[in-house]
């Protein structure tokens, strides 16, 4: 068979003339000839095959600088390519249908939550972390700023503490960034993937550390909240102490399926096992909120070392006493140092006040 025009080669390969024209000029589907008179671009029949795939590359929107790439590959490798462009298609579809759901979901609450348009807010803030009575290390690490709040609980043996300071090094550059409020869910969870990847690079032959991480990120009135793990964060409002996490353990889900009560769930002796964490499985998850912040609001975030050891209601009262962010902190460190403390403790209080 003789070399095949475009119109009839386009039509052969699920192809348009405008679109091989494209493709000759990026260097994906050259013609094996052009005539020198007319100019025509002329095709071997054997080039279907190839530009059969580029359209079918294309129609899964791949880019075409990386269809070149995928097209010089063996089959085996080619597939390979493929399948690691789709999962990250698909992870970044999902992140962005998260997003929109926040969203929806905090235009929807309307003006019922948001602060006074003329109020000003700033936020007063302490941190802080101990060893404890037990572990010889301290994996936990704890970072407070007028913009950015974040607990991290490494975990995995001798890299934990590595992947905790890994996590809020990721984290720590959006305190210097002055982002309007619409993109405070993005950033974070740009930022919470880059500490993903961060932790993953601390792997060794034999070892993978992980990492929770619950960071609060602030601009004006409105807060995003990002949260993988059991770190936990919680709202004092009105002398109600809301819980705005849900721990990601193996228990937790199966009291959410129904199949443990609370009560067994304490007690289990699995109850710290995570099913989600920085550094762990193909790729994080990351629960994300967005809320407007109120004058007389106090945030807590802090490790299981606090959470699992002292009480809900003790919890309640520090939280609740007339006592300033470093006060507070250093009296929730104390109640868990009181019961034994078997586990490192962080902890941030972060008051919002109106200026």
């Amino acid at each position: 068979m003789g070399l095949m025009t475009i119109g009839v080669f386009a039509q052969a390969a699920g192809l348009t003339p405008k679109a091989l024209r494209l493709y000759d000029q990026v260097g994906l589907v050259p013609p094996a000839a052009v005539d020198a008179e007319s100019g025509y671009r002329l095709y071997d029949p054997a080039q279907v095959p190839s530009a059969r795939l580029v359209a079918q590359l294309r129609g899964i929107g791949m880019p075409l600088a990386t269809i070149r790439v995928v097209c010089g590959l063996d089959p085996a490798a080619a597939a390979e390519a493929v399948t690691a462009y789709w999962r990250r298609v698909t992870a970044d579809t999902a992140a962005r249908a998260r997003l929109a759901t926040i969203l929806v979901d905090h235009l929807s609450e309307g003006g019922a939550t948001m602060s006074d348009p003329g109020t000003t807010i700033a936020v007063r803030y302490a941190a802080r972390s101990d060893t404890g009575l037990v572990r010889d290390s301290n994996e936990d690490a704890a970072y407070a700023s007028d913009r950015l709040l974040v607990v991290a609980d490494g975990m995995r043996g001798p890299g934990g503490a590595a992947a905790s300071a890994a996590a809020i090094d990721a984290l720590t550059p959006l305190a210097l960034v002055d982002a309007p409020p619409v993109d405070l869910v993005t950033m974070l969870a740009a930022a919470v993937a880059d500490a993903d990847r961060s932790v993953r690079g601390l792997a060794t032959d034999d070892h993978q550390p992980g990492t929770t991480v619950t960071a609060v990120l602030r601009s004006g009135s409105q807060l995003a909240l990002a949260h993988v793990g059991d770190t936990r964060a919680y709202l004092l409002r009105d002398g109600e102490l809301s819980l705005l996490t849900q721990d990601h353990t193996w228990v937790q889900a199966q009291v959410d399926q129904g199949r443990l009560d609370r009560d067994e769930a304490a007690a289990h002796p699995q109850r710290a096992l995570l099913v989600r964490a920085l550094g762990a499985g193909t790729q994080v998850e990351v629960d994300l909120a967005l809320r407007t912040a109120r004058p007389g609001d106090r945030y807590l975030l802090c490790s299981d070392g606090l959470s699992a050891v002292v009480d809900r209601a003790a919890v309640w009262s520090t939280v609740a006493a007339p006592t300033g962010p470093a006060e507070t902190v250093r009296a929730l460190v104390e109640l868990a140092l009181a019961q034994g403390a078997p586990d490192n403790i962080a902890c941030v209080v972060a008051d919002v006040v109106a200026v």
